[in-house]
């Protein structure tokens, strides 16, 4: 059999089968190598929900086509029975229940990672918008990470120092520690913590060699002056080249 034949062989078999079986026609998804839903119930705000879904997964990727072929990206955020609430990334406008495509990954959200990160400046999807050219994943890692034993963990030994006495005597912080700045309005806060970042580093030991450290600073909810103002500090004061 040669490659047209064996073509229309499978043509007339998928054909076949969906006679066969007329739920898998009419009833709102189509199989190719995953299962395209065309069942959008309703739109709330940033939530999408689907019906007629099979087997959804919580915190599970979707990938969402719409009429003009513009694609964005959504997280199952709930799931009953098999109805599932979808949040989609870069809003909603635009998704009916006609010509809107869903197709559920298999996945859950990673982020790309690499050592090239380092003095680039990502939005919250991952994505640069230093205007620097795509980094190149060395690997994947789940954004929500892993549940990790207290007995298992590695005690900390290793001070980071700020610069800040206050800190570093009083609230000494170890590698790996996040750091909570609890402020108010009109407080410099956002002085102190590019201060931390400008000048955090490891403490030399004695017959130890110095090992590399790098920062990353993740700003939620600031505005635009806010961004600005750390951009600027890490850029002027040479803290970018270690930071991401």
């Amino acid at each position: 059999m040669d490659y047209v034949s064996a073509k229309m062989e499978a043509f007339k078999v998928n054909a076949d089968a969906a006679t066969a079986e007329p739920r898998t026609a009419q009833s709102g998804f189509t199989v190719k190598p995953r299962v395209d839903y065309r069942t959008v119930a309703a739109v709330n705000g940033p939530l999408v929900i689907l019906d007629k879904v099979k087997s959804p997964r919580y915190a599970e990727i979707v990938n969402v086509t719409l009429g003009d072929g513009t694609r964005r990206r959504g997280q199952v955020l709930e799931v009953n029975g098999d109805k599932a609430v979808v949040q989609i990334f870069e809003g909603t406008t635009g998704i009916d229940n006609k010509n809107t495509h869903c197709e559920f990954s298999g996945e859950i959200l990673k982020t790309p990672v690499s050592r090239d990160m380092l003095g680039r400046i990502f939005n919250g999807s991952g994505k640069p918008i230093d205007g620097g050219p795509p980094v190149v994943p060395e690997a994947y890692l789940d954004i929500s990470g892993q549940p990790i034993n207290p007995q298992c963990r590695t005690y900390p030994q290793e001070m980071v120092q700020t610069g800040i006495s206050t800190i570093d005597v009083m609230n000494s912080i170890a590698r790996g520690q996040k750091i909570p700045l609890f402020s108010a309005a009109g407080l410099p806060h956002n002085d102190v913590a590019a201060q931390i970042a400008r000048q955090a580093g490891l403490v030399a030991r004695e017959g130890v060699e110095p090992e590399e450290f790098a920062i990353v600073f993740a700003a939620m909810g600031v505005n635009m002056e806010t961004a600005r103002f750390f951009r600027q500090d890490f850029e002027e004061n040479g803290a970018m080249e270690r930071v991401t």
